[in-house]
Order: structure tokens, then sequence, then C-alpha cells
């Protein structure tokens, strides 16, 4: 559902961080935020509610390539955690073009992100989208805690399709960048081959 401004030469393109609350989603964001270049990037907004918050905001990453003379900005959006804000999460997934969905590594946390991965593809079923046609990547968060279940253990529980998968530990940066270069590289696939 890319968004071609034709005036600024830009393709815009939605990558949505998806996962239960407090996995990790807003930290992956802030990381990318701070460590994007100045004047390749929008502001970072904030949308709070009373037990958690949806982040925004828009880049252009140099070095991920274009499609044909037009640069291509990532929107990057957050939704939010609890099932609670599920209407939030829905309007969120409008016109998305790819996931990244951030699962907690702990033991206590695993029913949860099976809950939200149910969660997400009946969501996107609502939108029209199929998660086993969508660019899709999933990251294990938080490795450095002592009660992260074994990365081979929740990779074969939580893969959904094959999709790639990345170790993170979103506060130190670790995996954060690879999660999201490789999201965006298969959104630019996915658009070139539909172009």
């Amino acid at each position: 559902m890319a968004f071609i401004n034709y005036a600024a030469r830009e393709v815009n393109c939605k990558i949505v961080y998806y996962g239960p609350g407090l996995c990790g989603k807003t930290t992956n964001l802030q990381w990318i935020y701070e460590k994007t270049n100045p004047t390749n990037k929008g502001k970072l907004i904030s949308l709070a509610t009373e037990t958690d918050r949806t982040l925004f905001f828009d880049f252009l990453p140099l070095d991920l390539g274009s499609i044909g003379s037009l640069k291509v900005r990532f929107h990057l959006y957050t939704v939010p955690g609890q099932v609670f804000y599920n209407a939030s999460r829905k309007l969120i997934l409008k016109g998305i073009d790819g996931v990244i969905f951030v699962a907690d590594s702990q033991e206590a946390r695993f029913d949860a992100n099976l809950e939200s991965i149910d969660n997400l593809d009946k969501n996107l079923k609502e939108q029209g989208f199929d998660l086993m046609k969508i660019p899709y990547v999933l990251q294990l968060n938080k490795r450095d805690l002592p009660s992260a279940m074994p990365a081979d253990v929740l990779t074969k529980e939580l893969r959904v399709k094959g999709e790639p998968v990345f170790e993170a530990v979103a506060p130190k940066g670790v995996g954060v960048y690879e999660t999201l270069k490789e999201c965006a590289k298969m959104v630019l696939k996915e658009l070139r081959r539909n172009a």
C-alpha cells in the first residue's frame, strides 16, 4: 500500500512494529530514531494512553536503495501492546507494507507472544492483508535476560512462515537495525515486483 509523493519524488512505505505489551517495540523505535541522521528523519510522535503509547516517525534511509528514480521514505509505527487497545492496533495496520513482530524472549511472556501473533493475523485479515504474503520479520528481543528462552525453541514456536529471525537487545541496539533493514529490503523487493 505504498504511497507515491511525486512532488517530493518519494515512495512512502509503512512498517509496523507489533507484539505484546512491554516486549520492546518502543525501545526499538527510540533506538532507531536516536541513531538516524537528523536531516533524514521527521519528528518522533508519541500518542499516549493511560497504560501504553504509540510511537511513529518517518525517515529516509539513504543506504537502502530506491525505486527507479524515487527515494524511499519509511514510516515506522508501534502498536499499543495491550489487547485492550485493539481498535488502535487495527487503525495503525491500515495501509501497511511490512510488519516486524517483536517477541519477548522471557519464558513468562511466551503465551503473550502467541496471543499477539494470533491477534496480528486476525487484525491483518480484517484489513484485507494476509500474514503469509506480507513482508514479515520476527525479532526475539530481551536476549540478555536470564529468563530468556533458548532462541531455537522460540524460533520453532513463534515462526509463522519461515520469516527471517533476529536476536535483539533493544536498549543496547543489538539486532535492532538489522531487523529493520531486513524488513525494509523485503518491502522494497515486494514494491519492485509489483511496480
